[in-house]
């Protein structure tokens, strides 16, 4: 399928999910991603902030969690309205400020390159079993893992298991290494 039809599909699959289910999702999801990736071997893990109200994967739960059992630097991303994100150290000082998608976002707070990031933990509507995925469809990205060093663990988390296979894919799409679902983890290497 093609993601413009797959983007569609998973736009109205996880809007027909209860805010029970994306908990529940959310938390086996989190502990995956404990029970599996050698966290404390990153430095420097970027996340995304969920837009509740898309019923997106809850990742204050892995934030939470890494404030208090890691010593791991933990960055999150702002977007601009060229399609480029800039990426902020979260503290227990970063104020929030919701945008025009209504995602949270730090106002202002300790900038951080792209290239200095370790880990990033990838948001998506669905993905394949190649590891390519399907976003909101604006690049964000796409554009912001090209600006990563080629050593960069990249991590999608995903309510759903993958297709088959995304039939559109270019050359600007960047594969993940790994993607964690409720059931499993996959591995793309």
């Amino acid at each position: 399928m093609q993601k413009q039809d797959l983007r569609k599909e998973y736009l109205q699959k996880r809007k027909a999910l209860t805010e029970m289910e994306v908990e529940g999702f959310s938390r086996k999801i989190h502990d995956w991603f404990f029970r599996s990736i050698p966290v404390h071997a990153y430095a420097t893990i970027h996340t995304f902030l969920p837009i509740k109200r898309n019923n997106e994967i809850d990742t204050w739960l892995i934030i939470n969690t890494l404030q208090k059992d890691f010593a791991t630097n933990i960055v999150i991303p702002k977007s601009h309205e060229d399609g480029t994100m800039s990426h902020y150290l979260l503290t227990k000082d970063t104020v929030f400020e919701e945008n025009k998608w209504k995602i949270p976002e730090p106002i202002s707070n300790i900038h951080h390159q792209a290239s200095s990031i370790d880990l990033v933990l990838i948001p998506l509507l669905c993905f394949d079993k190649k590891g390519y995925r399907v976003g909101y469809g604006k690049g964000y990205y796409d554009r912001f893992l090209a600006e990563c060093r080629p050593d960069v663990m990249k991590i999608g988390l995903s309510i759903f298991e993958p297709v088959d296979e995304i039939s559109d894919v270019d050359e600007f799409d960047v594969k993940m290494d790994y993607c964690i679902t409720p059931k499993r983890i996959w591995d793309f290497n």
